[in-house]
């Protein structure tokens, strides 16, 4: 048998306990509002998402400002793809791959933060890709370095010509500035005649080392099938590079290629990151800046592609964007190229390792705590082997939310956003300590889109915080794990807690808006 029932927490708060052995059922009427010092705030900019029944009419409504998108060419959106940072005198200039829009052939565009929070959007090319042909009639990932008084990006020249003997090769432009950039003509890397292929050679990462006056080249590729990372010495005027060998191989043995690759120092150690083709960012650590490095460990999920590591002597950053699906009505996959942008703080553990953060900066713009649907701030979910959800925020177009949860089972619970009206369609932020994942899933549970690994022990408390903006969303088990999000067609409808087989204790619950 079926039934809700309230339970008193600790102090005056009331919580709503629902407690389930069978189908999943909705919560009764909640308790009054929580008595605090934080005032609710009731701001009348709420954008009206009532009339924009489709989630493709919605993205379009959406006006980006955190999670930055290029302006619309025409009747055209483009995209943010690959973004290769860079900072210098407290301004990030955010170089990416163009996708569609005026951008030909993937492009190299510029977009400048001093905060992550403003960009300002440089309308033509840095480097555009060859519109004549040859072996840069693509442009792929790279980056920039500054070496003896002059600016170099170096890039992916990609050919899909079928009589080019390479399909890709090194390449590097040359710039006195940071807002354009000249090829130079004749200049390129190839690779090594070992690697036994002539078809991925990519992402060249550059380092520049005052007291050796050379460059360093990490570049992804392959051999034999096996996804592997090698490096390069160049000196800085370009007239010598010296092929070092292979600094990482994938252990996993799975992953087509390791993308996007970049290596930094925090504290006393050095890191090496990338993204697993088709997979998750990656990171593994050395005592020295080329290895020989750890096991690789997972951080973060299939959605927050292609980051890189950008730093101002101060904070270190990751760099990335959000996958994006290319029908926003898709309940099955969300796996096109390119996205929005997406910043995130990384934090070095006490052991070593990892983990990412939201930027301090954007957790700044919300600052209109907004009262819950729950009329408190506390609830408990008991739940038995089906779902069991209890309406708690409201998806507004930027939010986000803040809180504890402690459980004392196994199964799964988190964020349920409705979709059309039906729980068989509900889009689920799904905490697992059974699995030891952290999931979105479509389909209300069905359908897999993204993961990450976690550790959630019962009788244990836990905070997390959950960024939105548009269909664009960031959450974090904080200190832990963080998962970036996809999530179309939710917006100014309900957000549910969920739990199945599990009891979930909630507190210091808020929504906070922009």
């Amino acid at each position: 048998m079926n039934k809700n029932r309230y339970a008193p927490l600790i102090g005056t708060c009331l919580a709503l306990s629902v407690l389930l052995s069978g189908c999943g059922q909705e919560a009764g009427p909640t308790a009054p509002p929580e008595e605090s010092g934080e005032a609710f705030s009731y701001p009348e900019n709420d954008k009206d998402f009532s009339s924009l029944r489709t989630p493709g009419s919605q993205e379009a409504a959406y006006e980006y400002q955190l999670f930055f998108l290029p302006g619309i060419d025409g009747v055209e959106q483009p995209y943010v793809g690959d973004p290769m940072p860079y900072c210098e005198d407290g301004v990030y200039y955010i170089y990416y791959l163009k996708d569609a829009g005026d951008s030909y052939n993937h492009s190299i565009y510029l977009a400048t933060t001093t905060d992550f929070v403003h960009y300002e959007e440089q309308d033509g090319p840095v480097l555009e890709a060859s519109r004549s042909g040859g072996q840069d009639s693509w442009i792929g990932t790279g980056s920039v370095v500054k070496a003896g008084g002059k600016y170099y990006l170096f890039y992916t020249g990609h050919t899909g010509a079928a009589t080019a003997e390479y399909k890709e090769k090194i390449m590097v432009a040359v710039s006195d500035s940071l807002t354009s950039f000249q090829k130079v003509e004749g200049w390129s890397i190839t690779p090594p005649a070992e690697l036994g292929q002539k078809n991925d050679f990519r992402d060249p990462q550059a380092y520049y080392d005052p007291e050796t006056d050379t460059i360093s080249l990490t570049i992804t590729a392959a051999q034999g099938g096996v996804a592997r990372i090698l490096k390069y010495t160049l000196s800085a005027d370009l007239e010598t590079a010296r092929y070092d060998g292979i600094i990482f191989t994938d252990p996993v043995g799975d992953f087509w290629n390791l993308e996007c690759s970049d290596t930094f120092r925090m504290g006393d150690k050095w890191y090496l990151t990338y993204s697993a083709q088709d997979d998750t960012l990656w990171y593994a650590s050395a005592d020295g800046q080329f290895g020989p490095y750890s096991q690789p460990q997972r951080l973060e999920g299939k959605l927050f592609y292609a980051a890189k590591h950008v730093e101002d002597g101060g904070s270190s950053y990751m760099v990335g964007w959000a996958r994006r699906s290319e029908s926003p009505s898709s309940t099955q996959d969300v796996a096109a190229w390119a996205g929005n942008l997406v910043v995130q703080k990384l934090v070095q553990t006490e052991d070593g390792g990892l983990v990412l953060a939201p930027v301090d900066g954007i957790l700044e713009q919300f600052t209109a705590r907004r009262e819950l649907p729950l009329g408190s701030s506390a609830a408990v979910i008991e739940a038995g082997s089906a779902y069991s959800y209890a309406d708690a925020f409201t998806c507004y177009e930027r939010f986000v939310l803040t809180g504890r949860f402690s459980c004392s089972g196994s199964g799964s619970f988190g964020l349920a956003f409705d979709y059309n009206g039906r729980e068989d369609k509900y889009k689920m932020i799904s905490l697992s300590p059974r699995e030891g994942k952290l999931q979105l899933f479509f389909n209300e549970g069905a359908t897999l889109i993204a993961e990450n690994t976690l550790d959630i022990q019962p009788e244990q408390e836990y905070s997390f915080t959950y960024i939105q903006e548009g269909s664009v969303g960031v959450f974090y088990l904080d200190g832990q794990a963080a998962l970036t999000v996809r999530l179309y067609g939710v917006s100014g409808k309900p957000i549910k807690l969920f739990a199945e087989s599990n009891t979930v204790t909630f507190s210091s619950l808020r929504q906070y808006t922009s």
